[in-house]
């Protein structure tokens, strides 16, 4: 059965940091693709952040600069580096793993932004 479990989430002033990590159990973590999603109340989850079983990594441009996505096949997590955090950043995230038509989501971790 597969588990990803996120932590690290939390209130943070704006341009504070937050690292973000998901755990996963139940999968060859290494051959999967690993992503980061948010959502805010009344928005759609949106995917913001991925890396592939490859290494290779794309952004949307709301968090090019500021976020970094990380992996660690050794200990089978995905972290999020947030920097830089703004307001709208506030939201649930969620890590997914994918591997072909396989698709996996974690529970969440929220991250409030505010002062």
């Amino acid at each position: 059965q597969v588990q990803l479990v996120e932590s690290g989430g939390g209130l943070v002033q704006p341009g504070g940091s937050l690292r973000l990590s998901c755990a996963a159990k139940g999968i060859i973590f290494s051959s999967y693709h690993m992503g980061w999603s948010r959502q805010a109340p009344g928005n759609k989850r949106a995917l913001i952040a991925s890396i592939t079983s490859g290494g290779s990594i794309s952004y949307v441009d709301s968090v090019k600069g500021r976020f970094t996505i990380s992996r660690d096949n050794a200990k089978n997590t995905v972290y999020l580096q947030m920097n830089s955090l703004k307001p709208e950043d506030t939201a649930v995230y969620y890590c997914n793993a994918r591997s072909g038509p396989m698709e996996s989501w974690g529970q969440g971790t929220q991250v409030t932004v505010s002062s």
